[in-house]
């Protein structure tokens, strides 16, 4: 008998690739909605700046300022009801979740270091009755222009 950590998947191998290749890295939903917020309140951005470490989702030259739109399950989000570790391949997954917000800490910590500020909003974020709130936080993040921590 198998254990948990190495069961079958419920699909067979051309299905699950054809599924992973259809989720997308960039203008997800809550991207979308980040940008469409912020752009109607004027704020205007370059997309995924790839001279930039990380390549930040949203940056925003005139205010030294650069966001990060997380999804809770791609970047792991602790305590995030969106967030659950797959049954399947469970090491595996760990160990891809733990590299990736490795990465995601290396990259903020170089922007810092290179003198950007530095938001991440979450997925969880942009759901539900709170998404107003913090889209205004983060808003008022960028226009603000002082060095406090949006994350």
């Amino acid at each position: 008998m198998k254990n948990r950590n190495e069961m079958t998947d419920v699909h067979d191998k051309f299905t699950r690739s054809y599924n992973m290749s259809r989720i997308k890295g960039s203008d997800t939903k809550p991207e979308l909605t980040v940008r469409r917020f912020l752009y109607a309140k004027g704020l205007r951005y370059r997309l995924n700046v790839k001279k930039l470490p990380g390549t930040p989702d949203l940056v925003f030259a005139r205010y030294k300022a650069v966001v990060f739109v997380h999804g809770c399950f791609w970047h792991a989000h602790k305590g995030c009801r969106y967030f659950k570790l797959p049954v399947t391949r469970r090491d595996w997954w760990k160990e891809k979740l733990e590299g990736t917000k490795k990465r995601d800490q290396e990259a903020i910590e170089e922007l810092q270091r290179l003198g950007w500020r530095v938001a991440v909003i979450w997925e969880c974020q942009l759901k539900g009755k709170q998404k107003g709130e913090h889209l205004t936080r983060l808003y008022q993040w960028v226009k603000n222009q002082k060095n406090e921590k949006f994350l």
